[in-house]
């Protein structure tokens, strides 16, 4: 599915406090299921001058911003470029995602250089991540009803059975469906349900609680097996590289 972004979006970056190194859009619009009502999850890097880093007076490590644009909810957090690159190393799938966005609102040579570090930033404890992630979306959908953490359920287990088998991260669901990671075939139907309304619930054709749990049991099962057999290794190899990057970044700015 081509995802269509307001053209109003290339504006945000430059109003911020401190240009971002990076802005991409997460969320449903990377993954691939946006409905007409979905607001717009923005992610990035910022860079504190080193006097804030270094003094008595520090600089906020994440920022978080939230408004309304033409009719559309912005979400925007950013992470300080060393708290992004720690969080980078410690088996964080989110962060990792928004590194990796195709959906690129602002970019720079320090984006580029931590995606070129990104390879080595990943393990088979990633497995981990997307294994925890989708237990708690899928008591979500067991408690609401709503289609919105069922899609997000099976999003992170392809993601991850994807990431242990290949070493690849995909976190487009309409991707994903396409690759051999055991999709069911139901998925095309339930994310065009959920383009239609963003809190909608499960609708009324869809398969049965107990084919959903199977197919949840079956997926959660693969992927545990992937991560024991990925080829990827135990630990990340690009901390050297992104402690450069973060060094050097910070003293160019001064």
């Amino acid at each position: 599915m081509t995802i269509t972004l307001p053209a109003w979006l290339e504006e945000i970056p430059a109003e911020q406090a401190s240009p971002p190194a990076f802005v991409t859009v997460s969320g449903a619009h990377l993954y691939g299921f946006p409905s007409a009502d979905s607001d717009v999850d923005l992610r990035g890097v910022h860079v504190l001058p080193l006097e804030q880093v270094v003094g008595l007076r520090t600089g906020e490590e994440t920022v978080t911003r939230s408004w309304v644009r033409h009719g559309v909810e912005v979400d925007l957090v950013t992470h300080d470029l060393a708290k992004f690159c720690r969080l980078l190393l410690r088996r964080n799938g989110y962060v990792l995602e928004q590194l990796l966005s195709p959906l690129v609102v602002a970019t720079s040579s320090v984006h580029q250089e931590m995606a070129a570090a990104a390879p080595g930033c990943l393990t088979r404890h990633h497995a981990d991540h997307y294994l925890g992630f989708a237990r708690t979306q899928w008591r979500l959908f067991e408690r609401s009803g709503e289609l919105k953490p069922l899609l997000y359920t099976f999003r992170v287990l392809l993601t991850g059975v994807h990431l242990m088998r290949t070493g690849v991260l995909v976190a487009d669901l309409t991707r994903l469906t396409g690759l051999a990671v055991g999709a069911p075939p139901y998925l095309a139907d339930l994310m065009a349900a959920k383009r239609s309304a963003e809190h909608g619930p499960l609708p009324a054709d869809a398969p049965d609680p107990v084919r959903l749990a199977r197919d949840v049991a079956r997926l959660t099962s693969e992927l545990a097996e992937a991560r024991d057999a990925s080829a990827l290794p135990a630990v990340a190899t690009s901390a050297d590289a992104l402690h450069d990057l973060v060094v050097r970044t910070r003293l160019a700015a001064v």
